[in-house]
């Protein structure tokens, strides 16, 4: 499949788009119930290593490479339940609040439901011709994140009565290779439960 690259330099956030945690509550409950068994992949990117992003249209994943040329591969200590980092878009796009979803540094953005409820640890999913799994690893706020989108967003991300549902992101693991592409479908095979671990 081809790829149609868009480089986005140095990724560093607007303060002036940062939301107050009231804003970002508010915004949270008027958005409409994500799709629960089949969505789409809305975006994807990867962090090249002169840590710009590079936008793609689409990508072959695999278990070994995870998706090729991202920052995970050049790991040394790489770990499998950290492959790809992967956000509910419209989320996403409330933290944004208009700037680039580059910001984040996740692989994949998509259109579903990500809520531990929904996609417990071991959940397998279909993502375009790829097959990928829910890893265990916690997907937490950091130093940056607070940078590029403000201490409430970071708070809104990681309240202990709303962290089930994963606004931060979750990881997944490519369990079998294949081509993804924006708009992809993602549909989920198979639940199962399982405790988590923090990537802290």
């Amino acid at each position: 499949m081809a790829e149609t690259p868009v480089k986005s330099f140095g990724p560093q956030g607007d303060a002036s788009r940062h939301r107050t945690l009231e804003e970002l509550e508010a915004g949270m409950q008027a958005l409409p119930p994500a799709p629960k068994d089949v969505g789409r992949v809305t975006f994807l990117m990867r962090r090249l290593e002169d840590k710009s992003r590079e936008v793609l249209a689409s990508a072959h994943f695999s278990p070994e490479e995870g998706l090729p040329g991202d920052n995970w591969g050049r790991n040394p200590e790489r770990q499998q339940v950290a492959q790809l980092a992967v956000m509910r878009h419209d989320v996403a796009e409330l933290i944004a609040n208009g700037q680039s979803l580059t910001l984040f540094g996740d692989s994949l953005f998509v259109d579903l439901d990500i809520s531990a409820e929904n996609l417990p640890t071991g959940t397998q999913l279909h993502v375009g011709e790829a097959i990928m799994e829910v890893t265990p690893m916690e997907h937490n706020g950091c130093s940056k994140f607070n940078a590029r989108f403000g201490n409430d967003a970071l708070r809104f991300t990681a309240a202990k009565a709303t962290r089930n549902q994963n606004r931060r992101g979750i990881y997944w693991k490519v369990v079998a290779a294949g081509n993804v592409s924006v708009g992809a479908r993602v549909e989920v095979i198979s639940r199962s439960g399982s405790s988590t671990v923090t990537d802290s």
